[in-house]
């Protein structure tokens, strides 16, 4: 199994640490209020403990579990603590209205997190298409993007260690439209489906050759 560090200590974070403790892997919870950090390891179990905030994470897996806007800073603040991690970008850069994306260049925040990671680091996207309440629901594909092949085996082996189907989309550059897929999910939750119970995936078709 896994060792994940969570830095961030809210909602998303309770949930993919709930599954992760489900499949045995070893938690570690940062988070500026330390009393938060000490609080969600407690309720985790498991065996899951609070760091302290800027020192090096014990995970090998490190899950920013932060709103957009701040994580590439947490990531320049951890700086050389985060050396040799691999690093989970879950964001979703909404604009105010949900219906884009804040940033308006082909990039993402997983990009943006790679440019400023220390050396032997290695940035992915995952989780960021699928609603939490789905998620706690532990049914849902997880597409995910990265560019280390080893650590690409990493990544699918923890989401396969939540009971979730890993989903390559390619490199790192694939993290942009998983951010768009991101905005996706959100309009069809506001229109053609009308609720948030349902996450994005694949249906495989095997039984007739495509033409």
């Amino acid at each position: 199994m896994s060792s994940i560090t969570f830095i961030g200590a809210g909602n998303m974070a309770r949930t993919i640490g709930t599954l992760a403790v489900a499949g045995g892997n070893s938690v570690e919870i940062m988070a500026r209020d330390q009393s938060k950090a000490d609080d969600l390891a407690d309720v985790l179990g498991g065996g899951a403990t609070a760091g302290k905030w800027g020192a090096v994470p014990a995970g090998d897996l490190v899950i920013t579990a932060l709103l957009y806007a701040g994580v590439v800073p947490t990531v320049a603040e951890y700086g050389d603590a985060l050396a040799g991690k691999i690093i989970i970008d879950i964001s979703n850069p909404f604009n105010a209205t949900g219906d884009g994306l804040a940033h308006s260049e082909e990039t993402s925040i997983a990009q943006e997190v790679a440019k400023i990671a220390p050396a032997g680091a290695s940035v992915f996207k995952a989780f960021n298409t699928i609603f939490r309440d789905v998620l706690a629901q532990g049914r849902p594909d997880v597409f995910f993007a990265g560019d280390d092949p080893q650590a690409k085996a990493d990544v699918a082996a923890f989401i396969e260690s939540l009971g979730l189907r890993p989903l390559d989309v390619g490199g790192l550059k694939m993290a942009h439209w998983l951010e768009g897929a991101g905005v996706l999910t959100v309009g069809l939750a506001g229109n053609g489906i009308g609720h948030g119970n349902f996450a994005m995936g694949v249906n495989e078709f095997t039984d007739r050759p495509l033409r």
